[in-house]
């Protein structure tokens, strides 16, 4: 087995001021990205949700740096001290306990009022918990809508949940071991059996991904009260098929502005119907027209 190569050094090209939103590690420390150590070591002051999380990463790789929390309890403390720095010319990072900042995460306010004051934000991409689980679910990825951490209770939850259930995309939620069991039951309920996976502890020792219907999920007492992170994703409703009724309702309505084969060739698209029945079926309309 041939060595390894050594790892690439540090870029010591001059980093330019403005906040970074610095993706960090889900799990496996070595998910880090060269870029994200360049920015880190350089950085003058680097933001985190947690900075007993961020001083195991940091010293991971060897970095000490300045660190202050920045979370939804210290954002109007830090908030303003960070704008600062930046206004000054500084270099500030911004990490969240694990993956990309903002998603499901508070820095989002520093990074509106970054912008707001014309100060440049810069994205340094990597590791995310959402489109991991999204990747090894198996289910369409085409079209898909993150929905983050549903509401604890249930009642709440069965609300948000139905909101969501006429949406034809994949849905991706996040969810903490205590409450995953009650809100697989809602998912269950609400959108029936669906295809769905549990993805948990992602990139982590005990990682594991479970894909099954909704109902079965809810069922499996692996998931009674585990430890962990959880990436919930569930798979689109099936599309209904047009009624004679909404075929017509359709074609009278685009006739009142487009000409036969113009309202035609538009509801084809819309309901994924042949056009060529729908353009006999158009005819039809316009000769009983009186």
């Amino acid at each position: 087995m041939s060595p390894r190569p050594p790892p690439p050094a540090l870029s010591d090209a001059p980093l330019a001021p403005g906040l970074y939103l610095v993706a960090t590690p889900i799990g496996n420390l070595r998910d880090i990205t060269l870029r994200a150590l360049d920015v880190l070591s350089a950085a003058d002051l680097v933001l985190a949700e947690d900075t007993r999380v961020a001083g195991k990463l940091l010293a991971a790789y060897g970095l000490s740096k300045k660190l202050e929390r920045y979370d939804e309890h210290s954002a109007d403390r830090a908030g303003p001290k960070a704008l600062q720095v930046l206004s000054e010319g500084g270099r500030v990072a911004l990490v969240s306990d694990a993956g990309t900042p903002l998603v499901s995460d508070p820095g989002y306010r520093l990074a509106r009022e970054a912008m707001a004051e014309g100060l440049p934000v810069y994205p340094i991409p990597g590791a995310s918990a959402l489109l991991a689980g999204l990747s090894v679910a198996g289910l369409p990825t085409d079209r898909f809508l993150f929905a983050g951490f549903p509401p604890p209770k249930s009642a709440a939850r069965r609300t948000f949940l139905e909101e969501l259930a006429g949406l034809r995309a994949t849905l991706v939620f996040f969810e903490g071991g205590s409450r995953v069991a009650a809100s697989l039951a809602d998912m269950a309920a609400v959108f029936g059996p669906r295809e769905a996976a549990v993805a948990r502890e992602l990139t982590k020792l005990y990682e594991t991904v479970t894909r099954a219907p909704l109902d079965v999920l809810a069922a499996d007492k692996r998931f009674s009260a585990p430890k962990g992170e959880f990436v919930i994703v569930v798979g689109p409703g099936r599309e209904e098929a047009a009624t004679a009724a909404d075929v017509d309702t359709a074609l009278r309505q685009a006739l009142e502005r487009l000409g036969t084969a113009d309202a035609a060739g538009e509801v084809a698209k819309a309901l994924g119907l042949p056009r060529r029945d729908l353009y006999r079926r158009a005819m039809e309309l316009k000769a009983d027209k009186p």
